[in-house]
């Protein structure tokens, strides 16, 4: 009798750990760090330019409750200083629930912080979401400069792999904001800016998958992420989170990255403990 207790509260133990682990997972995957860039002006605290920062960062975990892209323009008036203007934007993942939107958003306040402390500008790319913030106004300037890329050190040779791979990308190409795409053994997605007119997404896109193939050859796993768009795409079974570990991430993006995944795995920790002594009862 006493086997067959034990063995039931294993099973459920074994029950809810797997369901733990998969939304512990789902959580933190869209959080994952991918690359941060920084502006070299600095801002000084307690000035005009940091109270219209924190409204805005402020705003943005907000909105992403209700929309998954917005732009601001923050102080943008005759009776505001010119160096106290904030201009900015966030964007989600086009597959997120607005919950998801808004956790990822709220990870990404938080690491921008680090990432740039005192920054007149500032940009920020997780697995899940993409802010961005600067004195001078960007917002709808044409920008297809790479601005990360990521190429598995695993190859394929295989023909049939290549035809897959760019009729996943050729199909990419005619994405207006978000997309997924397959063909056979090949997945992708990609993604515009919201403010992105039909026209200037496929250009955006076109430059990206002319990148990836040319940056990342017969890669089985890659991404490329310019200033207005990103194209991703890899071999079934093989699809993992980017890490900023490209000649175009930086240190800092590194040791966010690892303070983060620090943090990530000492709360699945607590979690874990957290459930085997309430199954222990």
């Amino acid at each position: 009798m006493f086997g067959s207790l034990q063995s039931h509260s294993t099973h459920k133990t074994t029950f809810f750990l797997l369901l733990s682990l998969s939304c512990f997972s789902h959580l933190v995957g869209a959080n994952i760090f991918i690359y941060g860039g920084c502006s070299q002006d600095k801002y000084a605290r307690s000035t005009p330019f940091e109270g219209n920062l924190n409204s805005f960062l402020s705003s943005v975990v907000s909105s992403s409750s209700q929309v998954s892209y917005n732009t601001y323009a923050i102080g943008n008036g005759s009776s505001t200083p010119p160096e106290a203007t904030l201009f900015g934007l966030y964007q989600c993942r086009g597959d997120l629930q607005m919950a998801d939107c808004t956790r990822c958003m709220q990870s990404a306040v938080n690491q921008i912080r680090w990432v740039c402390p005192y920054s007149n500008g500032a940009s920020l790319q997780l697995e899940g979401c993409y802010m961005r913030y600067d004195h001078n106004n960007f917002l709808g300037v044409p920008d297809t400069s790479l601005k990360f890329k990521k190429c598995s050190k695993s190859v394929n040779k295989d023909v049939e792999f290549f035809e897959r791979r760019d009729d996943v990308l050729d199909d990419l190409e005619s994405a207006i904001g978000f997309k997924v795409s397959s063909s056979g053994m090949v997945q992708g997605f990609a993604q515009c800016l919201g403010d992105l007119s039909a026209t200037d997404c496929s250009s955006c896109l076109a430059v990206a998958v002319r990148e990836l193939k040319s940056l990342c050859g017969s890669a089985e796993a890659a991404g490329v992420f310019l200033g207005q768009c990103y194209a991703r795409y890899w071999a079934s079974g093989y699809y993992a989170e980017l890490s900023p570990d490209s000649p175009h991430g930086d240190d800092m993006g590194r040791t966010i990255a690892i303070i983060v995944g620090v943090l990530g795995g000492l709360a699945l920790l607590v979690l874990l403990l957290s459930i085997c002594r309430k199954s222990s009862h």
